[in-house]
């Protein structure tokens, strides 16, 4: 298959796993359900050309989007202070007060709506699983959202600043979807991009496999997503790393691609060579390692629980093989309690669960998330070791 960001002939293959829940996200009513939910593939490649990620196993047509999806990070102290953090600078940087706002991939608006508080601006946001009954904001009545994808009838909409977060790596043909929104900006020059995904460095040099999963079919490192943008015709105001170097951040402008500035990071195709042979070389023993760790807890007869039930968890749990040696994944999140994991059938169950279970063990999915974590379970009295992936 060719690449999707810049068309070259082929990409090169480097990580391989069969049979992995083609969606992360959507809550499950059964453990049955969960454990017979729609499975494909992940081959995993690498554009030598343009240092672009992406799965060649991957069948859009396989995905569903909708009001059952559950992304959202918003319960998290920590995750909100990033978020209002994140507007308050897009605002100073870019002068939002009455501006017009558009987010591609809203998810629950909860971005747009905060930035819409702070700035005084209206917005529109457009996204399957968009649930108006959860946005109390006095700012939703300048808002209006769309429950649908962004595609070519939303191209006349207009707007003086538009935001996509974390749903570019959602799509496969990257290049005509940057087109496409490039046409909304034709007559709009002053406008200002802000884009945000998943950083594949780190997935890369952590050997992270937990964030490689089957609805993210594409993974960029920041020169990749650069070259995409100046492809695609934009010129670059800024390219940088956020949350932890967990996230990449690029804000743009349509014009002339050579124009404008330009970033040391733009140059790092021979180091996204060099890390995916790293990746190559060493995910076997990154698979050893962490089975390990989570046998040295229960094979003493230890309870272990994972908290975080996004799509780490799933990825985690299902290319380990992980299955009898836990019971429970712990989530903050009340709309997911009660639910269970695609493919592996763990069941998903609040905090508080743990002041009756009292695990050994607490093995955090994402940690950046390590301190509001202990602190929970020092608030509920559980005396356990807790570690991140």
């Amino acid at each position: 298959m060719p690449c999707h960001a810049c068309g070259h002939p082929s990409v090169d293959i480097f990580y391989e796993v069969d049979n992995v829940p083609v969606h992360s996200c959507i809550m499950v009513p059964s453990r049955q359900a969960a454990l017979d939910f729609p499975r494909g593939d992940l081959r995993v490649g690498v554009c030598t050309a343009c240092g672009f990620l992406q799965n060649d196993a991957f069948d859009g047509s396989r995905t569903h989007y909708s009001q059952k999806y559950e992304e959202t990070q918003g319960f998290s102290p920590t995750f909100r202070k990033f978020q209002t953090e994140l507007c308050k600078e897009q605002n100073a940087k870019y002068g939002l007060r009455d501006k017009a706002m558009l987010e591609i991939g809203c998810g629950k608006g909860e971005f747009l709506t905060e930035l819409c508080e702070i700035s005084g601006g209206s917005g529109i946001g457009i996204d399957p699983s968009y649930r108006p009954e959860r946005n109390t904001s006095e700012a939703a009545e300048r808002i209006e959202f769309i429950v649908d994808f962004y595609s070519e009838k939303y191209t006349h909409l207009r707007a003086d600043y538009i935001t996509c977060r974390h749903t570019l790596e959602h799509i496969q043909p990257v290049e005509s979807f940057m087109r496409m929104v490039r046409s909304t900006v034709d007559d709009k020059p002053e406008a200002v991009l802000f884009f945000e995904l998943p950083g594949g460095e780190r997935v890369l040099r952590e050997k992270a496999f937990w964030d490689i999963y089957y609805e993210h079919c594409t993974y960029f490192t920041l020169g990749s997503l650069a070259r995409l943008f100046r492809r695609t015709g934009f010129q670059l105001l800024d390219l940088y790393e956020g949350y932890g170097d967990q996230y990449l951040m690029i804000e743009a402008q349509p014009g002339d691609p050579t124009q404008g500035a330009r970033f040391p990071e733009e140059d790092d195709l021979a180091e996204t060579l060099a890390d995916v042979e790293s990746f190559r070389a060493g995910i076997g023993q990154k698979f050893k390692t962490l089975r390990q760790d989570l046998h040295d807890v229960t094979d003493r007869g230890g309870k272990a629980v994972l908290w975080g039930s996004g799509s780490k968890a799933v990825s985690y749990l299902n290319t380990l093989g992980i299955q009898g040696e836990l019971e429970y994944v712990v989530d903050i999140n009340p709309h997911k309690h009660g639910k269970f994991l695609a493919g592996t059938g763990h069941e998903i169950v609040g905090p508080e669960f743990l002041r009756t279970y009292q695990p050994d063990a607490v093995i955090v999915m994402n940690s950046i998330y390590l301190d509001e974590i202990r602190r929970n379970c020092a608030e509920l009295g559980i005396d356990t070791k807790v570690w991140g992936i």
